[in-house]
């Protein structure tokens, strides 16, 4: 079912995104502000590593886009759309705000979302299923530098691309899901987040956390990812009758010729 393009864009009951990491070179923040003129919702979750406070305590980097995505939330936020944001491991700083509000945003860590046809899913980062960043910080600081590498290699390769007249392709994602560990591990987070929510006696569980865009039955549950905003652009999207659906934005733009209206992304990946 196509969603409906009307004068004030595409019209949604609720939009999950995370894993932005503003403050990164990785950052698709053009698409994303993209995304975020197009769409509009009764209620928009921030679903974690919305600003990547582990980066930019090593280095600084925040260009006007990334401050333009900021303005963009929080005037959403003033015309009327519920925003809340979910904390995630990289802006684990605001756990210790959570029930505050900040120029409309309500911070918590954990959130239960109730859809239209009744369903309630448990909306939280995920990273407390990750057990190299709950039980082996160290290796998770490593594993971020390692990224950051990554983020840098990928960002040269897309140059090449673009200058060779190719669109976009994320090395850097192609790369993980070739990596048997990796798979391994994102089934196994999978697994767990589905199987935490069934004990909980939820019909689902909304997360992101591992930059895989995803939405199936696991364990009796609904588990959805919304993905990333890094490799990916992805958006876990509610519909007016309580259907759920992942969206591709690059897909959308196409779909809809907004793809020329979008700047040409920053590659690259940072970690979960």
């Amino acid at each position: 079912m196509k969603p409906v393009l009307d004068e004030g864009g595409l019209r949604y009951r609720t939009v999950w995104i995370s894993d932005i990491h503003l403050g990164t070179r990785g950052c698709q923040a053009e698409y994303l502000l993209d995304f975020l003129k197009y769409s509009e919702c009764d209620t928009l979750y921030l679903v974690g590593d919305i600003i990547d406070g582990w980066r930019l305590k090593k280095s600084w980097y925040w260009p006007q886009t990334h401050n333009d995505v900021v303005q963009k939330v929080l005037r959403k936020a003033r015309k009327g759309t519920e925003v809340i944001y979910v904390t995630g491991n990289h802006d684990e700083g605001l756990r210790d705000f959570a029930g505050h509000f900040f120029g409309g945003v309500l911070v918590t860590n954990e959130v239960i979302h109730e859809t239209a046809d009744g369903r309630r899913f448990l909306v939280f980062h995920g990273d407390a299923f990750d057990a190299v960043v709950k039980h082996a910080r160290w290796l998770a600081f490593l594993g971020d530098y390692a990224y950051h590498v990554a983020l840098t290699l990928n960002r040269l390769f897309n140059a090449v691309r673009r200058r060779l007249g190719y669109s976009y392709w994320s090395l850097s994602a192609y790369l993980k899901f070739k990596v048997k560990n990796a798979v391994e591990f994102i089934s196994r987070f999978e697994g767990a987040v589905a199987q935490e929510c069934a004990e909980r006696g939820l019909d689902g569980v909304i997360c992101g956390h591992i930059h895989h865009a995803e939405m199936r039955q696991m364990n009796g549950v609904l588990y959805c990812n919304d993905g990333d905003w890094v490799e990916s652009c992805t958006a876990l999207v509610e519909h007016p009758d309580g259907r759920l659906e992942v969206l591709r934005w690059l897909d959308v733009a196409g779909q809809y010729e907004l793809a020329g209206k979008t700047a040409p992304a920053s590659s690259g990946s940072v970690p979960a």
